[in-house]
């Protein structure tokens, strides 16, 4: 009999939704196992395209893809494959597959670049989504950015797959996005615009070159879109001024006293750019902020560029402050007992933008909790602070505490463990999207973005980054490494973080 209880448990388990553990396993690299199932759950094997969401069982896919979900799926294969949940092979043809339909794909082709919105079985460009809302077919910068990063990942992973990668990669012209007219609020010139549509859309719009732009640009530095400006300048399209062009922070003046509190700082040049190198400071930690105080839009990039590593004065001191100030919030001043704080499944139902309000330049920014708990330090003289912020029911996002495993390794270990043992966090295909703490509402689904995420993050720490390895080519490290290298940012060198004490 004792020859046979292994097997029948294995068994049960597995019809159960549950999941077993070799004794003594690595967490993050069962993490790594049951996070890719759910990837491959989503995935239609006939087009090698993922779905956008699936439910906490694994059941039936969204009918819905983007170019950040196409991406994510083939840098999760990578991960997949160095981590040997899955074999060369396997992986090699995953990719090829999603390659050939990429290839296929209805795309524009004077930029090069894809639609917002696909059938994942199909490959069809949606104009209805399955919620039977219309939409006019779009294109965006950051979702094209994130294409495009994987793509540099599959010809730096794939030898025999780098050409077919290349041809896709090649008509991506991220100079389309590129205004040299956009000026900022600090004067600035040089911004990428959000997207554009090749047919006229409701709303704000600017014609312009056969197509219809929208009338925003980006213009902060510690947001997700400055990875299609990495990649503009590493390709040659976009100049590097670009870089220097956005705000590390709006100014200081009464003008811009409605963000989120008075930034300080100093102003200094770089290729002829006028740069404020301004800062926030939260609970005692001083930080570039973003626009929302998650840490998707801070740290998201830093999954392929080695930003750290080549700013060690700009973003190597940022990133640590910012996953320390995030365990300070949810920790210490929200006292929700976790942390990790970033766009995902509400767990009430739908979508939520949840960050640390506090560290976002937007004042009616990002909240931590279901009930919008807001911070407000006031701006000087200009505007007096608001009345204490009071926290309800927090919600931390698993995939936002993964992207810290490069600064806060051992409290990522135990903030994962203690959401995983306390709440009903997690599944077949991983931990579920988000929880909500305080009531223990969680949100059973995955979302393709989110998966893969925690997927390049254990890549990384777990595989000697091997994203980043593959993103990286010597040009690229030529056009943009002495950008981040000739910066300083107005935090201090060294200042004390003791949030992200522990061991690895």
């Amino acid at each position: 009999m004792r020859r046979l209880l292994i097997p029948f448990l294995i068994v049960v388990l597995i019809l159960s939704g549950g999941t077993v553990a070799r004794a003594g396993a690595d967490p993050l690299r069962v993490y790594a196992r049951d996070t890719w199932r759910s990837l491959v759950a989503m995935t239609d094997p006939a087009t090698g395209l993922v779905a956008d969401n699936i439910p906490g069982n694994l059941s039936t896919p969204s009918a819905y893809t983007s170019p950040t979900n196409i991406g994510g799926y083939m840098w999760s294969a990578v991960v997949a494959r160095e981590l040997k949940l899955i074999s060369p092979a396997e992986a090699t043809a995953r990719v090829s597959k999603t390659l050939s339909t990429l290839a296929s794909l209805r795309h524009h082709a004077a930029s090069g670049m894809f639609y917002n919105w696909y059938d994942p079985h199909t490959g069809a460009v949606l104009t209805v989504l399955p919620d039977g809302t219309a939409v006019t077919p779009f294109l965006s910068s950051v979702d094209n950015g994130w294409l495009a990063a994987s793509l540099r990942v599959v010809q730096g992973a794939f030898p025999s797959l780098r050409g077919r990668a290349g041809a896709i990669l090649g008509k991506m012209d991220f100079g389309f996005y590129f205004n040299p007219a956009a000026v900022s609020p600090i004067g600035t010139r040089g911004l990428i615009r959000g997207g554009f549509w090749d047919t006229a859309p409701s709303g704000c719009s600017v014609p312009q070159n056969g197509v219809w732009f929208t009338c925003n640009h980006y213009d902060i530095t510690v947001t997700e879109p400055r990875i299609a400006t990495y990649l503009g300048i590493g390709a040659g399209q976009i100049p590097a001024t670009a870089y220097y062009d956005t705000m590390r922070t709006l100014p200081d003046n009464c003008d811009y006293a409605w963000q989120e509190m008075k930034p300080s700082g100093f102003t200094t040049t770089h290729r002829g750019r006028s740069v404020y190198e301004g800062s926030y400071r939260y609970r005692g930690i001083t930080f570039v902020p973003s626009w929302g105080g998650d840490m998707f839009e801070a740290l998201m990039p830093d999954l392929f560029v080695p930003e750290a590593a080549w700013g060690p004065r700009s973003w190597g001191r940022n990133h640590p402050a910012t996953v320390a100030a995030q365990i300070e919030h949810g920790l210490n001043d929200a006292t929700y007992g976790y942390w990790g704080f970033s766009p995902a499944s509400n767990p009430f139902g739908g979508y939520g933008v949840y960050g640390v309000d506090a560290m976002g330049m937007d004042t009616d920014g990002y909240p931590s909790d279901v009930q919008g708990g807001r911070y407000d330090a006031g701006f000087g003289d200009c505007r007096p602070p608001g009345p204490a912020a009071v926290y309800g029911d927090g919600v931390v996002t698993p995939h936002a505490a993964f992207l810290a495993l490069p600064y806060a390794p051992g409290p990522v270990r135990a903030n994962l463990a203690n959401i995983k043992n306390d709440f009903d966090a997690y599944g077949p295909g991983g931990f579920y999207d988000a929880v909500a703490v305080r009531s223990g509402t969680v949100a059973q689904r995955y979302l393709s973005l989110d998966q893969s995420m925690i997927m390049g993050a254990l890549g990384n720490h777990l595989c000697r980054d091997v994203l980043k390895k593959a993103f990286v080519t010597p040009g690229f490290e030529r056009a943009v490494r002495p950008l981040l290298a000739a910066e300083t940012f107005s935090v201090p060198a060294g200042q004390k973080l003791p949030q992200l004490r522990g061991g690895r």
